[in-house]
């Protein structure tokens, strides 16, 4: 029987908008999903665009489970609080990426992710860190001083959306950086070393384990996902996700509010071993 009617043995499941909703909370239907899942013996993995400080509730929502961090770049140990493996943002490629997009988009900032910590410039307005870094830089190459887990950019006055950024980010950065965002409303960017991504590191992970893409599941709403969506032999994209997701997926779930996840896992929990 193919791998693709059976029970897979691995989920992998991006977090935000996908099993936690806009404003931060678990459903117990989806945790039941994933604890059944777990006690069959699949392998569960969340792959997240998310920094290790931003883990914690994920850590006491599920005491089982793998981490990859930072769109690809970090595998991390949620329980233990410990970053195993990481594939990191040359300093090379951070001062290319910067010279470049501030060419091509002239009201761009910055900020960078290195040590689990949050640097920015001062003309980034952050929304998700906003005291991680109070006084911030006046130009980034002031933090630019080694390796980086992943860089961020962005048009703090909105000017270009952020899927107007990544078209014009990935022609400029093309074999320099791996670049993508993961909401289509901030005029946000997500930048990583070339070649890494949720898809690649969760396809290296998976073959340290013994599992195929066809013996895979994920679950994404936006475009940091579609690396692993279009990986995975089963992949479901949120329905109330970025609108190009049907065509990184093979299959389109629910909204995360109405347990989209957990109404899928509920059902391939249902197939044969």
């Amino acid at each position: 029987m193919s791998a693709l009617l059976r029970r897979p043995k691995l989920i992998a499941t991006d977090l935000d908008g996908t099993i936690v909703s806009h404003y931060g909370e678990i459903t117990q239907r989806t945790k039941s999903a994933f604890f059944a899942a777990h006690e069959a013996g699949i392998e569960i993995f969340y792959v997240t665009g998310r920094p290790p400080r931003w883990m914690k509730e994920i850590a006491a929502a599920f005491p089982f489970g793998s981490s990859i961090l930072g769109n690809g770049a970090q595998l991390y140990d949620i329980h233990k609080d410990k970053v195993l493996e990481e594939w990191l943002m040359p300093k090379e490629a951070q001062v290319e990426t910067v010279n470049r997009l501030r060419l091509a988009i002239p009201t761009i900032s910055f900020a960078v992710e290195k040590h689990n910590y949050f640097h920015r410039e001062k003309a980034y307005v952050p929304r998700w860190d906003v005291g991680q870094d109070n006084v911030g830089v006046h130009d980034i190459f002031e933090v630019v001083d080694g390796p980086a887990t992943k860089m961020l950019a962005r048009c703090s006055d909105q000017e270009l959306t952020s899927d107007e950024m990544l078209e014009i980010a990935k022609r400029e950065l093309e074999g320099i950086a791996t670049v993508t965002h993961s909401n289509p409303h901030d005029s946000l960017l997500e930048i990583n070393g070339h070649g890494v991504s949720k898809g690649a590191t969760l396809a290296l992970i998976a073959a340290r384990h013994g599992i195929t893409a066809e013996e895979t599941v994920t679950f994404g709403d936006n475009p940091n996902d579609f690396t692993m969506l279009a990986w995975a032999g089963r992949s479901w994209a949120m329905s109330d996700g970025h609108p190009d997701g049907k065509l990184h997926a093979k299959s389109i779930a629910e909204p995360c509010v109405e347990d989209g996840v957990a109404k899928v896992i509920e059902e391939l929990l249902g197939l044969p071993k």
